[in-house]
């Protein structure tokens, strides 16, 4: 049976011990383009046996576009892979998987009608029986709680995300290639991710470790690769570099200081004017009895673990799901249980967490997709807009976001994931809310992208335009939020004013160690 080695040590591989071992991969020279659009421009890169290689990089820097070459997805024009020594070609993901090569996506891929146990054991041809005391061995290891009976279509990105990663550890990966993997976890189970890369690395696995939070560079790996414009612009052990060495190696020359520049300019918040938003005794799916306020230009941050209720909320404010208790006043006026086109035309948006299933029209391109909230009907029910402010509108986001498309005409479904994203939130401020809901806004989005984001958080609040920030990502919180809120089992259980917001505080709150007395209003 295979079962994940217990180590309480750091994980680490003895360094002597790594640079003997033969590499599990090589990648050689490889360039790939698209048409006339050159993405990789000659890659040379190891990957050793107990190494774990933290990937980081822009939107568009090619990461994804090596990986899918890896595994077997697209074709490279030249260069070459080695597999322990030998030169491979990977013409298609079984040739991968029959290596040993194994990558566990972003976004993760299940079939909805299917069970968890059977959306891991698929394609397995062993005894199902020995396969599932395996399955459970594994999940005792690594300390995560999967109902095996559990449909897909029921699950969590968090869960699903684990589905994904049950799947690579018991297909026995040599190479294991993890994109974006901690996205949509949980505290704790970031730690049991953590330890089980850890024990993997122990157990002589190569580890690919694509993300976008630079503090799990540091916690996680033991080498790191900048990607930028279709080459390697730096790489090393990571214990040779700082964390402003990264920053300075992602982002474009005038990005830091334009956030300093905005952060700077953010004026207070008036609390004596009349709130934007309010939610009386709110209740919904997995809500109940929330009441919170949102006044003129405040950016509220909306703490706490997965399925604490933060979605239910904003989707069931949203028009989404069905209201089962309570109000909701936007501007004073009363929208409980509205459609989400009055929503949208009383002046409040939303970005969903899950821009695949709720947020892009993939088959569309990026200007209808910028502008489909921003559509009217006329009396005779024919949906219209004006081509030029069309072009208008999309080119203003495209800019203000950096988003990197070859023309307003491009379709949504060939961008990388965190210019899709930035299409999502494009899309959100257009028809000009009062109101914004983000929910996980920066998920699957690279450190400059991120750059662009929080400027225009922090534009919108200059503006007066109000922001509920729903966010796993407590540095987030505290470096956007004027004020916190926590939710801990449906219920606002914590609520932090700007000095009081910091990742102790949110963290306690959102694992329910808070209380209402606790609050500091």
């Amino acid at each position: 049976m295979y079962r994940l080695a217990r180590n309480e040590g750091n994980g680490l591989a003895n360094t002597e011990t790594r640079e003997k071992a033969p590499a599990l991969l090589s990648v050689r020279g490889i360039h790939k383009s698209f048409g006339l659009n050159q993405v990789l421009k000659g890659i040379d890169l190891d990957v050793n046996a107990g190494e774990v290689l933290a990937l980081i990089g822009g939107n568009g820097a090619g990461k994804s576009t090596l990986m899918k070459i890896i595994m077997g997805l697209y074709t490279h024009d030249s260069g070459e892979l080695l597999f322990k020594g030998e030169q491979v070609s990977m013409t298609n993901t079984a040739a991968a998987l029959a290596r040993g090569i194994y990558m566990v996506p972003q976004e993760p891929l299940l079939f909805p009608n299917m069970n968890v146990e059977e959306n891991v054991l698929i394609g397995f041809k062993q005894n199902k029986a020995d396969l599932h005391k395996e399955l459970v061995a594994i999940m005792e290891d690594v300390g995560w709680d999967l109902d095996l009976s559990r449909k897909a279509n029921g699950l969590s990105i968090a869960e699903q995300q684990m589905v994904e990663i049950l799947r690579g550890i018991l297909r026995r990966a040599q190479l294991l290639i993890l994109d974006e993997p901690t996205s949509a976890l949980t505290f704790d189970e970031v730690k049991s991710l953590f330890k089980v890369v850890a024990e993997l690395q122990e157990k002589g696995i190569g580890i690919i470790y694509i993300t976008h939070r630079l503090s799990e560079v540091f916690d996680v790996a033991t080498d790191v690769a900048i990607m930028r414009d279709g080459i390697i612009t730096i790489h090393g052990p990571v214990s040779d570099f700082t964390r402003e060495d990264l920053v300075r190696g992602l982002l474009p020359p005038d990005a830091e200081v334009e956030v300093q520049k905005q952060d700077a300019a953010a004026g207070g918040v008036d609390y004596s004017a009349a709130p934007v938003l309010e939610l009386e005794g709110f209740s919904g799916y997995g809500f109940t009895d929330v009441s919170l306020k949102v006044w003129p230009g405040e950016v509220l941050g909306v703490a706490g673990v997965v399925g604490a209720g933060r979605t239910e909320m904003a989707t069931t404010i949203f028009g989404m799901d069905k209201v089962l208790g309570g109000r909701v006043l936007l501007n004073g006026r009363d929208i409980t249980g509205r459609k989400t086109k009055q929503v949208i035309q009383a002046g409040l948006n939303y970005v969903p967490e899950d821009r695949h299933l709720n947020g892009l029209f993939k088959i569309c391109d990026v200007a209808a997709n910028t502008t489909s909230a921003s559509l009217y009907s006329n009396t005779l029910g024919v949906v219209l807009l004006n081509h030029r402010a069309e072009r208008n509108i999309t080119d203003t986001y495209v800019k203000s976001f950096r988003t990197k498309i070859t023309g307003q005409d491009q379709l949504v479904g060939s961008l990388s994931g965190g210019n899709q994203q930035k299409v999502v939130i494009g899309r959100s401020l257009a028809p000009e809310p009062k109101i914004v809901v983000l929910d996980e806004p920066t998920r699957g989005i690279d450190a400059a992208a991120r750059g662009d984001v929080y400027n225009i958080i922090h534009q919108l609040r200059e503006q007066g335009v109000s922001v509920l920030l729903i966010s796993s990502d407590m540095e987030e919180i505290v470096e956007l939020a004027d004020r916190a809120v926590t939710m801990y089992q449906g219920h606002i259980n914590a609520e932090f004013k700007k000095d009081d917001i910091n990742q102790d505080n949110l963290m306690a709150a959102a694992f329910g160690i808070a209380s209402k007395e606790g609050i500091g209003a």
